[in-house]
């Protein structure tokens, strides 16, 4: 039997700003951090001793990847079991966005919550970082 999905940590923190570039340049030079064209990302242990990473992201002001959300920022978090996750959260009356993304680096999914904030959810397979 499945275990029933569930969040198990952050995956990523997201938001819009007008230089992406200047603002990872920014972080980088004043805060240490190792970024790379997509951002930087932080890497832990679960509590499996497994590798485990945290993304950290600047997106252009207008990028439309956090719509239908009129926010500036999109949280991520780390799932298990993501398609039985959205099946329940479905269940439960939650925004489901009808689409799952999969790539060699894990499945996506998304939701809105009571906020009008999309979240996406991420059933990661981190050993494709390593």
């Amino acid at each position: 039997m499945k275990k029933k999905g569930k969040v198990t940590g952050v995956g990523g923190v997201f938001f819009k700003t007008e230089d992406p570039k200047a603002t990872k340049d920014w972080y980088k030079n004043n805060l240490g951090f190792n970024t790379d064209d997509w951002g930087c990302t932080f890497w832990w242990k679960d509590n499996e001793d497994k590798k485990a990473s945290t993304q950290w992201s600047p997106f252009a002001k207008d990028t439309n990847y956090f719509e239908p959300s009129k926010k500036d920022f999109m949280l991520n978090y780390r799932v298990e079991n993501l398609v039985e996750l959205l099946d329940d959260l479905k269940e439960k009356g939650v925004k489901v966005m009808d689409k799952i993304e999969e790539y060699d680096y894990g499945k996506f999914g998304w939701i809105i919550d009571l906020d009008g904030n999309k979240i996406e959810l991420w059933e990661p397979k981190d050993e494709a970082f390593l």
